[in-house]
């Protein structure tokens, strides 16, 4: 990538970091950039009922619809809420082995508070709370890989 094609590419990071925005698409004649920030598609795609024929298999992919819990949970869990992974990586309680993890059981967080940072292809992503509450349960261990949509924590509202 050449230097002016990077430089465009910061630019545009620093627009979408400015603006809050989740995907920026920029085609300028042969070339194309196309950036989405992690755990875009859970927090934009809002689930509204079709009638079953009007769906394609295509749409059926793109549909970010949140698992139900199973119905066997415990009660004392229906009033919970779950921080998800927005990304498949490598979970990690801590910025680094020699520091204190971001949060632990008790502690009392706020949408932008850190809660853990998931490595993706060598990306730290520092991954924020967007609730607010108590952290009652931290459901991964640190170096544990994670899928997206996998439960990280466990919150009281």
């Amino acid at each position: 990538m050449a230097e002016k094609d990077l430089q465009k590419v910061k630019e545009l990071v620093a627009l979408m970091k400015e603006n809050d925005l989740v995907e920026v698409e920029v085609v300028d004649g042969d070339s194309k950039i196309h950036l989405k920030r992690p755990g875009a598609d859970a927090r934009l795609i809002q689930y509204q009922p079709m009638a079953a024929g009007h769906m394609t298999p295509a749409m059926t992919t793109h549909l970010a619809v949140p698992p139900m819990a199973p119905s066997a949970a415990p009660a004392a869990d229906a009033d919970l809420l779950q921080i998800k992974s927005p990304i498949v990586g490598t979970f990690y309680q801590a910025p680094n082995p020699d520091t204190a993890p971001y949060i632990k059981v008790g502690d009392r967080i706020n949408p932008d508070s850190v809660v853990c940072i998931v490595e993706a292809m060598k990306v730290m992503n520092e991954i924020k709370a967007e609730l607010s509450g108590t952290v009652v349960e931290i459901c991964c261990k640190d170096g544990q890989a994670v899928e997206f949509g996998q439960t990280l924590f466990k919150v009281r509202p």
